[in-house]
């Protein structure tokens, strides 16, 4: 249920708060600049800024047993400052959107992709756009990928079907000048902008020496049952490459440390990526074996749905083939938004 909070900001701090010294927090993937102000009834006070105004939220400051620190229990939402007073609204969910992308030219051509960059096939592109009609009613504030542009392209295309129509734009942080150029002047424009993180510990198993070579017949050089260890076992790598044991540490790594984050603090992720490192990551959420993992397929251009709730992560989609059309069980809140969206249009 929704919890609406009127906060008084006369002075340094709001009034019965326990004030704490302001502190500056980095927004990952915003240009808002967050200080917290301190506590009141056990809830945390933050003064969230950006160029286009000021914001006040209050979150509820839980200790969480998955990362051992301070997770944010309530996720929170407001509307700008206005003669020193905020409401604010509080939910319980946040939603987490996996989606393996879209058919690639060399899955089109039955050879092990792996790491190499290689674009989707028209029927990937396509794939890419229905996935985005299936999730078109599902927020979406912060979108991670792979390095790879096949995984790219799927999130972009995607989001091309949402009903927010607000514009995928990938974060160049890899140096002062491209974060410099890739800057935006307008706060309107901003505002109506999902920013897109790339990690290559999101991408693709790395296959080594079966990359570029075709599935079949390397199946008759090797054996049917060689290159079936090498593909479906847990910890057995192929020549040079990467197991799947290898992929899930640095998937699953990235993603408690940078996408987890985003959850807690009430952001609605949308993650594009590959069937080991999405595998990888699965299994860390539905708590599977190795050996149900390696059970587990993922269908191209098929989204999941979990939602992030103070008990955990749950599963509101399954893996599901592509002739499915996979309607989600939506939560209260995830239902409130997409009716805010039918009001609209």
């Amino acid at each position: 249920m929704a919890m609406r909070t009127m906060c008084n900001t006369a002075g340094n701090g709001a009034r019965g708060m326990d004030v704490l010294q302001s502190k500056r927090v980095a927004g990952a993937g915003s240009n808002r600049e967050v200080f917290r102000l301190g506590t009141w009834n056990g809830l945390r006070l933050e003064d969230q800024r950006r160029p286009g105004g000021r914001v006040l939220v209050l979150v509820a400051a839980t200790r969480s047993r998955r990362r051992g620190g301070v997770a944010c229990g309530v996720r929170a939402s407001a509307v700008p400052v206005s003669n020193g007073a905020a409401i604010v609204d509080n939910t319980v969910d946040a939603a987490l959107i996996l989606i393996r992308h879209g058919e690639s030219l060399w899955n089109s051509k039955n050879l092990f992709t792996g790491c190499v960059d290689v674009p989707l096939s028209e029927k990937g592109v396509n794939e890419a756009i229905e996935a985005g009609k299936r999730i078109s009613d599902i927020p979406v504030d912060i979108i991670f990928t792979s390095a790879l542009i096949r995984a790219q392209m799927t999130a972009m295309l995607a989001m091309t079907q949402h009903r927010r129509q607000k514009v995928p734009v990938i974060l160049h942080n890899e140096s002062e000048r491209a974060k410099a150029w890739s800057r935006i002047f307008s706060t309107d424009t901003d505002d109506q902008v999902i920013p897109v993180v790339t990690a290559w510990e999101l991408n693709e198993r790395m296959y080594g020496e079966l990359q570029g070579l075709n599935k079949k017949e390397t199946a008759d050089k090797f054996g049917q049952d060689k290159v079936r260890e090498w593909r479906r076992s847990y910890d057995v790598p192929p020549p040079n490459g990467e197991s799947l044991e290898m992929c899930a540490e640095r998937a699953v790594a990235y993603f408690k440390e940078k996408v987890v984050p985003e959850l807690d603090a009430g952001k609605n992720v949308l993650i594009a990526a590959h069937g080991n490192s999405l595998r990888s990551i699965i299994m860390y959420l539905d708590k599977l074996t190795s050996q149900e993992v390696i059970e587990l397929e993922l269908s191209t251009g098929i989204p999941m749905l979990y939602t992030l709730k103070k008990t955990g992560f749950h599963r509101r989609g399954s893996p599901v083939g592509p002739t499915v059309a996979g309607v989600y069980a939506l939560t209260e809140d995830l239902a409130r938004y997409r009716d805010q969206l039918d009001s609209k249009s």
